[in-house]
Order: structure tokens, then C-alpha cells, then sequence
């Protein structure tokens, strides 16, 4: 079905999507796309140092952290 859309249909698409959303804000809606996907990729790069602090490596080599939530005191419930 959408196979036929050539570049004549995707230039009016384009076109429609300005004319409705306006430049200011398909402009900040792809830069806030852009820093998404910079953040991704920094993440799947290079995990955070506490997580390879709090990472011990198990008997069959796998590695396995400490999620195990810290005590709660008096005055964090209040």
C-alpha cells in the first residue's frame, strides 16, 4: 500500500507536516531526537563507573549486582 508514495508524495507530506506543526517546532521535536539518541548511544558505550564498582563477578563468570535497597531511617519515612 504505501510502496507507490514516491518523492512527489513525500515532498507534500513534508509540506502538510510544516504547514501544520509550524518549523519552530519540528526543529525542537529533532534536536530533542538527536540528543536522545547521543545519550543512547553514550549509555551503550560505556556503562556508568558505579555500576562496574558494584558489579562482582559470579562462580560460573556472569556478572551479577547488589540491588538489594538500603535501610530506610526514621527520618526518611517522616
Amino acid at each position: 500500500m504505501l510502496n507507490n508514495i514516491g518523492p512527489a508524495g513525500l515532498i507534500l507530506i513534508a509540506i502538510v507536516v510544516l504547514v501544520l506543526f509550524g518549523r519552530g517546532k519540528i526543529a525542537g521535536l529533532m534536536g530533542e531526537v538527536g540528543k536522545g539518541i547521543t545519550a543512547f548511544k553514550d549509555g551503550v558505550k560505556s556503562p556508568d563507573a558505579d555500576e562496574i564498582e558494584d558489579a562482582t563477578e559470579t562462580a560460573d563468570g556472569t556478572t551479577a549486582r547488589d540491588v538489594t535497597p538500603e535501610e530506610r531511617t526514621e527520618r526518611d519515612n517522616a
